[in-house]
């Protein structure tokens, strides 16, 4: 069997001295005036960063933020990153904007010492990181001889910085390895879920099915229960031949719904109440009313208190609980208790032993906005990232890491599991 090569494989007195190219997710959100509101991406990656640091490693990272189509753009700079770093962690973080190719940057680069950190301008400023260019990875992977794969929400792109720059520095000699927060999302997203704590529920929203088509059949066979909501649940009331007024409904695929619906049988839960308005909008006048009582003008905008209890105690009976997507559109106060119901359902069942792991985006953000976060075992950094690990896929950004044998099962802490 075979596992993910991680930073915790490598002896810390091999680090000293060594430049080390890390690979980071910083495409954190920035206010009007540039400054970091959710700096949780970046805190994410500190258990790395420290390790190499105390290690006496030579860290450069790089990473993007936002999407500057391979131009410069000051209000996409990683500018607010070096910043927060420096008053958070009291280490000088140079923010180096030269290419990865000049002089200049391998003059700046030169003069790291041990323990020592630079970051590199945004990435995406350049034109060749998304085509995962050959001459962009090469000039990136010149200046390293460690390859550190941390930025776990780029890991489904094949870039020339989360791919490339690694294949690389393995074909030079050096190598490529997972950092802390790539094996954590590893194990919980992936090999945890291989041998799941018993019943295996997995609560399943957001707007559409089609977007997470893959993961629903990918875990549907896995699954004891299936909790459905947000709009993707109108698509499967019209499958039963349910009214669902003016609400959101994926007309192509209400057969794929029903198919679900067939396949699924008694693993499949779907909301038995609603709460709906005629207008989805932050002051909405809402009503509840059960699933087969949705009026012609009515929008269904969250689950209903019926459906919070029946979700509950799913939750509160399971042993192992996967969330990806919001209960409703969460963002409205009105339509909001659903989801935070839910997050709070699961943050107590995750205090009495439930493996909880909560899918990046909407769902992390949800856990965050109803201030249980924190109580969850793990929130995932990635996105689509996130869908892909759940739905079997392979990660680029994975892939292209080393890989070393074990005897040990998945699951196992401390590991990143089959690669």
């Amino acid at each position: 069997m075979h596992r993910t090569r991680t930073l915790s494989d490598l002896d810390p007195a091999d680090l000293r001295g060594r430049r080390v190219l890390v690979r980071v997710d910083y495409n954190v959100p920035l206010d009007a005036e540039g400054r970091i509101t959710d700096p949780i991406r970046i805190q994410a990656t500190l258990p790395t960063l420290r390790l190499l640091v105390e290690a006496g490693a030579r860290v450069i990272l790089v990473s993007h933020l936002g999407r500057p189509d391979g131009q410069p753009d000051p209000k996409a700079s990683l500018a607010p990153v070096a910043s927060w770093l420096q008053e958070a962690m009291g280490w000088r973080v140079p923010l180096l904007s030269e290419s990865p190719g000049s002089s200049g940057l391998r003059s700046e680069l030169e003069a790291l010492e041990d323990g020592q950190v630079a970051l590199l301008e945004n990435i995406r400023f350049l034109p060749g990181e998304t085509r995962n260019d050959p001459e962009l990875a090469r000039e990136l992977g010149s200046l390293a001889d460690l390859f550190v794969g941390e930025a776990f929400g780029a890991a489904h792109r094949a870039h020339a910085s989360t791919v490339g720059a690694a294949e690389v520095i393995r074909r030079n000699g050096g190598s490529a390895v997972a950092g802390r927060l790539m094996e954590k999302e590893l194990r919980f997203l992936r090999d945890t879920l291989r041998a799941p704590a018993r019943p295996f529920v997995s609560i399943m929203g957001g707007a559409k099915i089609s977007g997470k088509i893959e993961l629903i059949e990918a875990i549907l066979p896995s699954v004891d229960r299936l909790l459905v909501g947000g709009a993707m649940a109108n698509t499967f009331f019209r499958a039963l031949g349910l009214d669902t007024g003016a609400s959101l409904v994926e007309e192509d695929r209400i057969d794929l719904a029903a198919d679900l619906l067939e396949r699924g049988g008694e693993k499949i839960l779907l909301p038995v109440d609603a709460v709906v308005a005629t207008a989805i909008a932050p002051d909405a006048v809402t009503r509840v009313v059960a699933r087969d009582e949705v009026g012609g003008e009515d929008r269904i905008g969250d689950i209903g208190p019926a459906t919070r209890d029946l979700f509950g105690q799913e939750i509160a009976a399971a042993g192992t609980v996967v969330w990806n997507g919001p209960m409703g559109v969460s963002e409205f106060t009105p339509f909001a208790s659903g989801t935070f119901e839910i997050a709070r359902a699961l943050a107590k069942a995750t205090g009495r032993g439930t493996v909880s792991v909560v899918g990046g985006g909407d769902s992390a953000a949800a856990a965050e906005a109803a201030g249980v976060a924190d109580q969850m075992t793990h929130i995932s950094t990635g996105g689509g990232a996130s869908l892909d690990l759940l739905a079997g896929k392979s990660l680029p950004g994975v892939e292209v890491l080393e890989t070393v044998e074990t005897s040990e099962g998945p699951g196992t802490p401390g590991q990143g599991g089959d690669a």
